[in-house]
């Protein structure tokens, strides 16, 4: 039987070990949402500050649906390992930093209680677009969702992490526990004043006299966050097996490039992020529009002309030369929107992104890129290319990227197999699609008509509406590998 790796485990020669001990230093940071990302990102950038600056700040994990993340992480007293990857080989590193996962559903008021522990210092969160409930039109709480609709009506028995947040916070306030500091680590613009508002929202609609409090006691930072991280796989865990000795139900693999840019506005102290090598900053915006527009942009494009061309991978995507020169297109058209980005060359940048894609070491799946589109869409396709044609410019870069999108939103590959569109929105856009009889024209004019995440100068724009109809033309006619060779 194969041992399972745990604080005790005496790891193989190749592994870089923690230069701390874990039991030395309590927990200070509750992170929602311990996935892949976490524990590639912000847990290993944690791991690092340990070892340099010391400090209560061992993080203590929430996970608000699955509890599989607890079953992995707790019998290995939260340590896992961490595989990079790139061309030239493998390393690998045991983290320690994650203490131990909290099951949301399983104890509730656990969650809340950690949250409201005077020992809690930070809130880190990493849940995705999709679940913290945005009205796109408001900007607000969506009372429509079902999650943020269940929490108002129950406040004290929370779902969704911006539920449990006030529901932390109340308690907070009653136990005197000091002051908090929120950081939101998702591809969000601006994601701290974002996090703040639905914060606000909340409050107002439940427990209005804790606003005054939240404005004095809470601070919202943004966060830039920055790391290809693949999901894990059968080989991850062997891989992670064959390096350390020990069976690691945890293990997760990334690539070597990392970046975290992070607004310096802290209420009650942090780990030494910065010698680990976050950036620090007054204003983070500059770089999460670069992240959002030129590398989650092209990874749109990549992902639905990728996996509608039957490219597995980001790497086999790039490997077609007709993706990689639009992918460079949109990108340098994207960066036309861009102010001036402190301390980066944009040109460098979109060289960079280039040869990340093309790391064929890292199995990053365009189908799980694909998911969530309709979350995703608005910052990374429809924002630059509303900038574009406000200015003047020409919209053919962003066009064939719509296009793509549309013809994925069919649920179908083009040998007819259905796939499972992962959307928040896939009931709206099944209603649109069927409205459409599947034609081009209707299509195009179904989904931006019925999908709230179009700005009007967009869905009516005749310029847009016949680049993208003639792309999805050539797509459902003579399939994708015709429309990337005409496009």
């Amino acid at each position: 039987m194969n041992m399972r790796l745990s604080a005790s485990a005496n790891v193989g020669p190749d592994i870089e070990r923690p230069a701390y001990t874990s039991q030395d230093h309590a927990t200070g940071i509750v992170h929602i949402g311990v996935g892949a990302f976490h524990k590639a990102h912000q847990a290993l950038y944690t791991d690092t500050a340990l070892a340099i600056g010391g400090g209560d700040w061992r993080i203590l994990g929430v996970s608000l649906r699955s509890p599989e993340a607890a079953h992995a992480l707790n019998p290995q007293n939260g340590r896992y390992v961490l595989i990079t990857r790139d061309q030239s080989g493998d390393t690998a590193r045991l983290v320690a930093s994650i203490d131990r996962v909290l099951v949301a559903p399983d104890d509730p008021d656990a969650v809340i209680a950690a949250i409201a522990d005077p020992g809690t210092r930070i809130v880190t969160l990493t849940i995705t677009e999709k679940a913290y409930g945005i009205d796109r039109t408001t900007g607000g709480l969506d009372p429509a969702n079902e999650i943020i609709a269940h929490d108002l009506a129950h406040p004290r028995s929370p779902r969704g992490a911006i539920g449990f947040l006030v529901a932390g916070l109340i308690r907070r306030k009653q136990a005197d526990a000091g002051p908090l500091t929120i950081l939101c680590c998702d591809n969000l613009p601006e994601n701290g004043r974002i996090v703040s508002r639905l914060v606000a929202d909340f409050a107002a609609r439940t427990v209005p006299d804790l606003l005054g409090w939240i404005d004095a006691n809470v601070r919202f930072p943004s966060s830039m966050v920055d790391r290809i991280t693949p999901a894990t796989t059968e080989r991850t865990l062997s891989d992670a097996q064959a390096m350390s000795g020990f069976a690691d139900h945890a293990a997760v693999e990334t690539e070597p490039f990392s970046q975290w840019i992070i607004e310096d506005d802290f209420i009650a102290g942090r780990p030494a992020w910065d010698e680990a090598g976050a950036l620090f900053v007054d204003d983070v915006a500059p770089y999460e529009r670069m992240k959002l527009r030129l590398l989650n942009g092209a990874h749109s494009l990549i992902a639905y002309a990728g996996f509608l061309a039957g490219c597995e991978t980001v790497a086999d995507a790039m490997a077609n030369r007709a993706i990689a020169r639009l992918a460079r297109a949109q990108m340098a058209a994207a960066a036309k929107t861009l102010s001036p980005v402190p301390g980066i060359d944009l040109e460098t940048y979109r060289n960079q992104l280039v040869a990340r894609f093309s790391n064929g070491a890292i199995r990053h799946l365009t189908y799980q890129i694909a998911m969530d589109g309709t979350e995703k869409l608005p910052q990374r396709i429809l924002a630059p290319l509303a900038d574009t044609m406000a200015q003047g410019g020409d919209p053919a870069p962003f066009a064939f990227t719509l296009a793509a999108w549309m013809r994925y939103c069919l649920g179908q590959t083009e040998d007819g197999a259905p796939y499972d569109l992962r959307d928040p929105r896939q009931t709206i856009i099944a209603r649109a699609i069927n409205r459409s009889d599947r034609t081009p024209d209707r299509l195009y004019d179904a989904l931006t008509s019925a999908l709230d995440i179009f700005p009007q100068s967009l869905a009516t724009s005749p310029s847009l509406r016949g680049l993208v109809i003639g792309h999805l033309q050539t797509m459902l006619k003579d399939k994708m590998i015709a429309a990337l060779d005409r496009a």
